[in-house]
């Protein structure tokens, strides 16, 4: 029911797309670069470049075994086999735009070494195989683009022939919910991303087409029908589709598209945030929702709110990274304040904020001059 109902409403949005200024964007990729590298050399950035070298580096980083791989898991959950690539990624890669020569060199001989042994390139076909994917690729493409400069032509082509096929597959349908809920978003966040890199228009509007199908599905005050019904974890998912929408939003920055300011039916962005925020305020709000407890994660009582996005993983992954583009350039008026009241409480101090779902080290990529 709840598809039928997203391609019912699906069938308008293409009208509603911004159209990609893909041919003369200010900047590609996930934020600007070349700008970003130069500010965190200025004074006014010194705080922000010492959440970009707050990690130190690993030299085991180096001999990590390569996963050939990811595999489909029993029950609920996804392949963790690649979470400690992921971390040596995101870290080298704040770490190199910040200027640490030592780290650029890692992260290049360490995407070289995984490129030439086509890593990842024998994932299972499966839905959450691919869900790992996805979440291998998003830092890997950011990595990409920082440590573009610093490659020659052939590694630069040996790079681009890795991470091209990959991300492509995740544009995989299993013909299930995960085509249109938060792993879609991933998906469409992922091949959005590469797109604007690569200049290839085709990939780029998948997460502007996404960005509106999410908005078309939601309700009038926000609430993301295929992530509230998650039982405890309603708010989670809701957090974890938000935090793919700031990645499309700041992609699409770039190229010129507003999607922060994007309206569906009445609802935005901003709609779905206020949402999050009710929610976390006053979880009674979410339990008409999250009663229907489809695929509800560890906790069966669907009134238990699991709000663990709220805290700092003893990974060192931070769930609200996102806010850290977020707060950068706030909405106006309660919505933005309150952003900005719910990064200072729960995310500031817990630095940096680093997730593999917006990238890497978001406290690096845009953390402001505080």
């Amino acid at each position: 029911m709840l598809r039928s109902l997203a391609a019912a409403s699906l069938a308008v949005l293409v009208s509603l797309m911004p159209c990609a200024a893909i041919a003369k964007p200010s900047y590609t990729g996930l934020f600007d670069v070349a700008a970003r590298r130069a500010q965190l050399q200025t004074p006014a950035f010194s705080a922000a470049k010492q959440a970009c070298l707050a990690v130190p580096t690993d030299p085991k980083w180096q001999s990590l075994p390569v996963i050939s791989g990811l595999d489909p898991t029993e029950g609920y959950g996804t392949d963790r086999s690649a979470n400690e690539f992921n971390w040596a990624v995101m870290v080298l890669t704040g770490r190199s735009l910040a200027g640490d020569g030592a780290a650029t060199a890692a992260l290049k001989n360490l995407l070289l070494k995984w490129s030439a042994a086509k890593a990842f390139d024998q994932t299972a076909e499966v839905h959450d195989a691919y869900y790992a994917l996805k979440r291998v690729m998003l830092p890997t493409v950011v990595a990409y683009t920082v440590l573009r400069p610093a490659l020659s032509a052939d590694q630069d082509k040996q790079l681009r022939n890795w991470i091209d096929p990959l991300v492509r597959r995740v544009d995989q349908l299993f013909d299930g919910d995960v085509d249109v809920n938060n792993h879609r978003d991933l998906a469409d966040s992922v091949l959005m991303l590469w797109g604007s890199v690569i200049g290839d228009k085709a990939l780029y509007d998948k997460g502007l087409y996404r960005f509106s199908a999410v908005l078309a599905s939601a309700r009038p005050d926000g609430s993301l029908p295929l992530e509230t019904r998650r039982g405890a974890r309603a708010l989670w998912y809701t957090r974890q589709a938000l935090t793919s929408m700031v990645v499309m939003a700041e992609v699409a920055r770039g190229q010129g598209d507003g999607l922060y300011d994007k309206s569906v039916n009445g609802v935005s962005v901003w709609t779905a945030f206020d949402y999050l925020l009710e929610g976390i305020s006053n979880p009674i709000l979410v339990y008409a929702y999250a009663a229907q407890n489809y695929i509800p994660g560890p906790q069966d009582d669907y009134r238990k709110t699991d709000f663990g996005f709220l805290e700092k993983r003893s990974n060192g992954r931070n769930y609200l990274a996102s806010l850290q583009a977020v707060v950068a350039h706030p909405p106006a008026g309660l919505t933005g304040e309150r952003l900005s009241d719910l990064f200072d409480r729960y995310a500031a101090a817990k630095g940096p904020l680093i997730d593999e779902f917006v990238g890497g080290n978001a406290s690096c990529f845009w953390g402001g001059e505080k």
